[in-house]
C-alpha cells in the first residue's frame, strides 16, 4: 500500500493570510502546507481521503490516474470544498464518494447541479454511497473500516486500512474505537499545534497519548497550523517513529506486521 499526502495543513493552510512568524516566512518546503488531504493506493485501486478547496493544486503534481472512491472524514469546507474539481476525472467513470448521511446531505445541499434530473452538461458525476462508523465496506482492493472520532462535539470517521490507519480534525477517540485501530503499523493522525488546548483538534501532547495506546510502528502528524514550529526544528524532538507529515510525503505500508 502506498499513500501520498498531498496536503498536510489545518483550515487556513500555511503559510496563514497576513502572518509574518517564522513558519509562515519560512523557505523550507516542508513548511507550506494545503489543506489536509491524502491518495492511498493498493493493487489496482486508489482513493482519495478527503477532497479540499486545494484539490486541483494538489493534484497537478500527481499522475492523471482513475480515482475509484472519495472518502471524506465530514463536511466542513476544508475537506470538501474541492470536490467540484473532481470533474476531469469523471472522464475516467463516475466518481463513488462515500461518506455518513450527514455529510451526504451536505454535499446535495452545496452541489445540488450534481444531482438535478437535467445536469448542465460538464458538471461532475457523484455517486454517493452512505456508510456508518463501524461498518467495514469494500472499494476495488480495499477492505475500509470507518472509525468513529469527535470533532469537538461533531461525530466524524476516520479510516482503517488494513494496517493503515488515517485520522484527521480528531479532539478525541472512545476506548471502543481504539480497539479497533490496535495492530496498525503506520498512523496518520491530527495534531494541530504543540501543547496550547484546543476545543475541538488535539495537540501534539494529546496525540501521544493516543499514540502509545494504539502503538503503530510508525506515526505521521498531520493538518498541521503554522504555531506548530518548523519543520526542521519539531523533527529533532519527536520521539522515535514519530513525524511530521508535509505536503507530497510519500511512503509505503508493509502488508504484515511491524
Amino acid at each position: 500500500m502506498r499513500v501520498t499526502i498531498l496536503g498536510s495543513g489545518t483550515s487556513t493552510g500555511v503559510p496563514e493570510l497576513g502572518c509574518g512568524c517564522e513558519v509562515c516566512r519560512s523557505t523550507d518546503p516542508r513548511d507550506f502546507r494545503l489543506r489536509s488531504s491524502a491518495l492511498v493506493e493498493h493493487g489496482n485501486s486508489r482513493l482519495l481521503i478527503d477532497c479540499g478547496p486545494d484539490f486541483r493544486i494538489q493534484m497537478l503534481h500527481q499522475p492523471f490516474n482513475k480515482i475509484d472512491a472519495v472518502l471524506l472524514t465530514h463536511h466542513h469546507y476544508d475537506h470538501t470544498g474541492g470536490l467540484d474539481d473532481l470533474r476531469p476525472f469523471c472522464r475516467q467513470g463516475d466518481i463513488q464518494i462515500y461518506a455518513e448521511a450527514p455529510t451526504v446531505a451536505h454535499v446535495k445541499s452545496v452541489l445540488p447541479y450534481c444531482f438535478s434530473e437535467v445536469k448542465y452538461p460538464g458538471v461532475p458525476n457523484l455517486m454517493l454511497n452512505t456508510i456508518d462508523a463501524g461498518e467495514e465496506f469494500r472499494v476495488g482492493d480495499f477492505s475500509i473500516l470507518p472509525i468513529r472520532v469527535f470533532h469537538g462535539r461533531l461525530p466524524i470517521l476516520g479510516y482503517r486500512f488494513g494496517n493503515f490507519a488515517y485520522i484527521t480534525d480528531m479532539s478525541r477517540i472512545e476506548d471502543t474505537e481504539v480497539e479497533k485501530l490496535i495492530g496498525v503499523d503506520t498512523l496518520v493522525i491530527n495534531a494541530l499545534r504543540f501543547s496550547k488546548p484546543h476545543g475541538s483538534h488535539q495537540t501534539v501532547l494529546e496525540a501521544y497519548k493516543v499514540i502509545e495506546r494504539i502503538a503503530p510502528r510508525v506515526t505521521y502528524f498531520t493538518h498541521l497550523m503554522h504555531h506548530i514550529g518548523l519543520h526542521a526544528k519539531i523533527e529533532r524532538v519527536l520521539p522515535a517513529g514519530v513525524h511530521l507529515a508535509y505536503d507530497g510525503l510519500v511512503f509505503d505500508v508493509p502488508e504484515t506486521g511491524k
